[in-house]
């Protein structure tokens, strides 16, 4: 049997190293999602670092206490809102807490259905209905929210772990990415991968940017429409709104529960505005999410949206969220490394 020659045996190392790699990422897919937030969290906060570095009187040349200052002033802002809200929530939350699971089998049964319909004036045959269409789903909704609990331990651990993680890539975020360069470039070709990198860097700023617009423009809405209904605290809760338009899907999610909590708590039109936020949330997400991430990346609206759609059903609501950055990661190393288009000039006839 002839022993395979040289370029064989490259072939095949190469292709059982990109298999590796595949595993690895596969098997760490978890912690390769939590640093991934890390660094998006970082770029977050990096523009309020450089505007304290920049208009303070002392430090200008560390970075360390300005990137304290950030936390501190996010920490601060949470504590507001958490403040404004306390009063009207705390006492409810507990009650909900306590009521919960009598609730949920109230909704496994169908009987919430009936106890809605005596308080808002329906037939019998509508609660019927109503009870009849819970019932026939019950596993379904027992699924999803067993789900929605596992999400929400899981998110909560990230959570706390993604802004200890973000503090090192705001310190030594450069350094990182130096080293890292260094470590897998030849003196060839450390500049060209400078430069892709330099490039990433200012599409992953783009993208940011476009989150803080949507998440801009979700305070406002909230904001105006629950002032507009009468709603207690309503800048607070259009203020965590905002804050919360960052967290894909699981974000509006909480945002629509707490407004209609503290809605029903305080006898405000919480129906108006539960039916409002899903027309913003529909609005948002297929009409005016795609055109300002296509606007910042420099993708069609249309590709966004696909993009978003193929990120949930591959990866949930991780694969929602990473989705955009990762094709328009993609397209910045495709321009970057394809060949120039070849313009063929046609002879005159």
């Amino acid at each position: 049997m002839a022993f395979p020659d040289r370029r064989t045996l490259n072939i095949l190392m190469t292709a059982l190293l990109f298999g590796l790699v595949l595993a690895i990422v596969y098997v760490a897919r978890a912690v390769i999602v939590i640093f991934a937030f890390s660094i998006l969290f970082a770029y977050l906060i990096n523009p309020i670092v450089r505007f304290l570095q920049s208009h303070s009187l002392f430090f200008k040349n560390l970075r360390g206490p300005h990137v304290a200052e950030a936390y501190l002033a996010v920490l601060i802002l949470l504590g507001l809102i958490i403040h404004s809200l306390a009063p009207q929530l705390v006492p409810g939350v507990g009650q909900l807490v306590r009521e919960s699971p009598a609730m949920m089998e109230n909704v496994y049964s169908g009987d919430i259905a009936v106890d809605m319909g005596h308080r808002n004036g329906w037939d019998e045959s509508q609660s019927l209905r109503a009870k009849a269409f819970l019932q026939q789903r019950r596993e379904s909704i027992r699924g999803l929210v067993e789900s929605v609990r596992q999400f929400i331990s899981i998110a909560f651990g990230g959570i706390m772990l993604i802004p200890i993680l973000g503090l090192f890539f705001l310190s030594d975020g450069e350094k990182l990415a130096n080293g890292v360069i260094q470590l897998v470039t030849t003196r060839e070709t450390y500049e060209e991968a400078k430069a892709l990198a330099a490039d990433l860097n200012d599409m992953l700023r783009h993208y940011i940017r476009a989150k803080v617009i949507l998440a801009v423009l979700s305070l406002i809405f909230c904001s105006v429409a629950m002032l507009f209904l009468g709603y207690p605290h309503a800048l607070a809760l259009g203020l965590m709104a905002g804050v919360l338009e960052f967290i894909p899907v699981a974000g509006w999610i909480t945002a629509l529960i707490t407004i209609a909590t503290v809605g029903m708590l305080t006898h405000s039109h919480w129906i108006w505005m539960a039916a409002l936020l899903g027309l913003w949330r529909m609005v948002m997400d297929y009409g005016i999410a795609p055109r300002v991430m296509g606007h910042e990346l420099e993708i069609h609206p249309l590709l966004a949206i696909f993009t978003v759609m193929i990120g949930g059903a591959v990866g949930g609501i991780v694969g929602i969220y990473l989705s955009v950055p990762l094709v328009a990661t993609l397209g910045v190393i495709w321009h970057r490394f394809a060949p120039p288009v070849q313009h063929v000039e046609t002879a005159p006839g």
